[in-house]
């Protein structure tokens, strides 16, 4: 392992920010890397459940992008005053602090805003701009716990604002939850007593998404039982089936004078006032009095909690921030157009009457809550994996709690494949980008089963054609009508994957039939793999938004992966004629692949045109142009002879799973060199890039695509682009072929670039905010530990290096401390069963016995 000075030099190299072991604590909470003031500007925190909506902490200590309604809201911060300067004053955080000489001071409880908010035609730009705040700040985390760190020479205290949602692994329900949960650890640092007070302000903006709607006749009220008091937020005049109708709750768990608003003082005159009152009426002492506005649509509500802090003493102030919307619709289209108009609603509104029933349902868990997500994210942090790796899977983790993923009232999980800032990006949990994704499997394994249980039980017909998107409702899943070949490939591994995870039987009989049936039609006239010979030349739509015509290593090694899990799945059904038919395709298919596609140094594809619309399946014609627009006797938009980054990614999966090779081992190893040597830049000042940039300036990459033998004249749009999710699959390769150093100087690279200074580092981006196919990161942990589970076999295995490895497998997670020929295994959370262990290169050993173990260890000499 490398020592922390190592580590810090490297990431300075990077220009990136200083990293911190795992072993640091931030008090109670655990810390993977932190980010000084210069690098906290971009950072926001997604905070909330899975399939929940979200609302963001700030690097600075704020919170922001309210996104809890059903869609994307970047830079929501709620208010529904119009006029210029108004709309960037949203809901916020204030400290009042008196000491015995009677001096007082009253603090925003955040950090400086970044200098590129200071110009605008309206003067500065960033949320309540003018009032006075904290001068120093920094940002620890170790996801999904956020803690800024606030202090001012010139102020009595110090304050921690930390947040985080519950998470933990094989534990849905308990990571689903709508909440914040905010605690403001405050210290008194000097050597008097202190009177300090906090106080909370959230607008009722139910009705109002930040785009959409308008809120009518909303109500706040006080709600003080069981020792909880709050303000309960509601609506008497938003249209109860509307999208943006529900409820919201705000409510302090301290001791201490506690106060109230439930509306702030009505406009009076042309300037309004309203905020000047509130400062001035809790600067004053610390308590908020009442006001009244019965004229208010949208009432502010304002909560408040005083005590008394001794010389030294530190106190957590404690509030949660709930919310329950009900009425989720189809999908967007651009416009805002629904593509049905249908309600699907929200599988965790089904969980909860309302936002108060979160908090009544939450509260008598939320020591426990706490102490399993502690539990997770300390025993995955300090697992001997390296800090770039952990900090990839771990903060895209993130996305899973965002408006990208949600679950509908039926319990299914459906994806955008990103987000704008306003709506969805490109809908129908498009099977060519989730593809790539490796973290729901291995953390929420039943979640993972309903995307299966969407791909085979609503999106492919009884011809075995997969709609690579799915429309809303479900009945009407299968209306896309066209099918992508990687993606459907793609989707055949990871109902394999999901299989072998759960070991959940009845689920592959169930969907067995479909399976098959996807497999088989490839083989239709006009399709993938006409001629039935194991390799796919025909049109194949995929993931590059084009149709590549003739064969390529990237449908054809999904293709080889998919012949491959299929034919195990069919041995295991008894239907050994399918499975010998598989096998026999992907040993010619393998075979053709390794003589016909490898140039010696990678793989590149053989450009067959098919010269007539009659040589192409009508599902297969027409997905990324429109009729007649391709040139089918010189198509363009072709890979070629280019060196493409993810061109193993079937490979990948299949180590993954563990298929092994799909092609020589040798070759293989051979084509991730050659993609490190080909599509690494690194400056990207130096690269012409004639798409989407997602690196610049002196920030290092790996190109879509390399062109060291010549390209064709129109390439594939995003050959000069960089992507993370396509840098990840190819790093993580390396890692897989022994090419470390490669691997992980790869992986640095992505994190420099999301540094929180020029781009969040929970927010990689492709085709919108929190694209999905960067959470293939988590897959970087597999190849790490090489770890590999069969709920089917209920058998194990790991990497024989010497060191302590996290592992989960969506039901289960633990440790698995390697040494001397020896495994010292533990199961955290869950339970396991296992039959077999192996450590790769020593040995496997049967374990006598059938071994279910549940939080408890289990030593294995081999």
């Amino acid at each position: 392992m490398k020592t922390i000075k190592q580590y810090i030099g490297i990431f300075l190299l990077l220009n990136s920010i200083f990293v911190l072991t795992a072993q640091e604590k931030s008090g109670d909470w655990p810390v993977l890397k932190t980010y000084d003031q210069d690098h906290i500007q971009k950072i926001k925190m997604p905070v909330g459940g899975i399939g929940t909506g979200t609302i963001s902490l700030t690097g600075r200590g704020s919170l922001e992008d309210w996104e809890i309604m059903n869609r994307p809201a970047k830079g929501f911060n709620p208010t529904l005053e119009n006029w210029g300067p108004a709309k960037v004053k949203g809901p916020f955080f204030v400290i009042f602090m008196e000491d015995k000489n009677g001096e007082k001071q009253t603090r925003l409880l955040e950090g400086t805003p970044d200098e590129s908010y200071y110009e605008g035609a309206w003067g500065a730009t960033s949320n309540n701009h003018g009032l006075p705040r904290f001068g120093k700040a920094e940002f620890k985390t170790a996801y999904p716990f956020g803690q800024t760190f606030l202090s001012d020479k010139n102020l009595p205290v110090e304050v921690v604002v930390g947040a985080f949602n519950p998470l933990i692994p094989g534990k849905v329900d308990e990571s689903s939850i709508p909440m914040v949960i905010l605690n403001y650890k405050v210290k008194n640092t000097s050597n008097k007593d202190i009177k300090i007070a906090l106080a909370g302000t959230i607008q009722n903006f139910i009705g109002f998404d930040g785009v959409r709607g308008k809120a009518i006749k909303n109500a706040n009220t006080i709600v003080e039982k069981n020792g909880v008091k709050g303000i309960h937020y509601t609506s008497n005049g938003v249209d109860p089936k509307s999208e943006q109708w529900g409820t919201m709750s705000f409510v302090s768990l301290n001791d201490g004078e506690t106060s109230y608003r439930t509306a702030w003082q009505p406009k009076t005159s042309r300037w309004d006032k309203k905020r000047l009152d509130f400062w001035d009426d809790f600067s004053a002492d610390g308590v908020l009095e009442k006001r009244e506005n019965k004229k208010a649509n949208a009432p502010m509500g304002s909560l408040a909690v005083k005590t008394t802090l001794k010389a030294g003493e530190e106190k957590n102030f404690k509030f949660l921030i709930s919310w329950h919307f009900p009425n989720r619709q189809t999908w967007d289209k651009p416009g805002f157009q629904k593509l049905i108009k249908a309600t699907v609603g929200n599988y965790y509104t089904t969980k909860y009457k309302d936002s108060w029933d979160v908090i009544s349902k939450t509260l008598p868990r939320l020591e426990v809550l706490e102490k399993e997500t502690k539990s997770f994210v300390t025993t995955f942090i300090e697992s001997d994996i390296a800090e770039e790796v952990k900090e990839a899977a771990l903060f895209n983790l993130a996305h899973l709690r965002t408006q990208l993923a949600f679950r509908i009232k039926s319990g299914h999980l459906l994806g955008w494949e990103g987000l704008f800032d306003t709506r969805g990006s490109c809908f129908g949990s498009c099977t060519h980008v989730w593809n790539y994704e490796q973290t729901l499997a291995f953390l929420f394994g039943e979640l993972s089963k309903t995307m299966r249980d969407v791909e085979y039980g609503y999106a492919t017909d009884d011809d075995g054609l997969m709609s690579f998107r799915v429309y809303l409702p479900l009945s009407e899943g299968q209306k896309w009508g066209k099918a992508a070949a990687d993606g459907q490939m793609g989707s055949i591994m990871k109902f394999y994957r999901d299989w072998q995870l759960s070991g959940d039987d009845a689920f592959l009989k169930q969907h067995w039939a479909k399976v098959k049936k996807s497999l088989e039609f490839c083989w239709i006239p006009g399709g993938w793999d006409a001629d039935k010979n194991g390799v796919m030349e025909g049109s194949q739509h995929n993931t590059m938004d084009v149709e590549y015509f003739g064969p390529n290593p990237q449908m054809g090694f999904w293709y080889l992966g998919a012949l491959k899990a299929s034919a195990e799945m069919a041995n295991y059904v008894g239907d050994q004629k399918f499975a010998k038919t598989c096998k026999n395709l992907y040993n010619q298919g393998s075979t053709w692949m390794d003589e016909n596609l490898f140039n010696g140094e990678y793989y590149v594809q053989h450009i067959q045109p098919p010269m007539s619309r009659d040589n192409v399946a009508p599902s297969l014609m027409d997905v990324a142009t429109k009729k007649g627009e391709t040139d089918l006797t010189s198509p363009d938009f072709q890979l070629g002879n280019g060196v493409l980054v993810d061109q193993l990614v079937g490979q990948v999966f299949s180590h993954i799973v563990g298929l092994g090779y799909l092609g020589k081992e040798e070759n293989i190893k051979k084509t991730m060199k050659s993609i490190k040597k080909y599509n690494y830049v690194d400056n990207m000042a130096s690269h012409a890039n004639f798409h989407r940039s997602y690196a610049l300036g002196d920030e290092s990459a790996l190109l879509m695509a390399a062109y060291p033998n010549g390209r064709p004249e129109k390439p594939f749009p995003y050959y000069t682009e960089v992507m993370t999710g396509f840098e990840y699959t190819a790093a993580i390769g390396m890692l897989q072929e022994g090419l470390t150093e490669d691997g992980l100087l790869c992986i640095r690279n992505i994190r420099a670039r999301y540094d929180g200074k020029k781009r969040s580092p929970f927010n990689e981006a492709e085709a919108g905010h929190h694209y999905a196919r960067s959470m293939m990161a988590w897959a970087g942990i597999l190849a790490t530990t090489e770890f590999h589970y069969s709920a089917v076999e209920k058998s194990m295995s790991f990497t024989s290096k010497p060191g302590t490895y996290f592992w989960s497998n969506g039901y289960s997670y633990g440790t698995c401390l390697v040494q001397n020929k020896q495994a010292e295994l533990t199961v955290i959370s869950g339970f396991l069963e296992l039959n077999r262990f192996t450590l790769k290169g020593i040995g496997s050993k049967k374990l006598k016995g059938k071994k279910v173990l549940s939080n408890e260890k289990l030593i294995i000499k081999l």
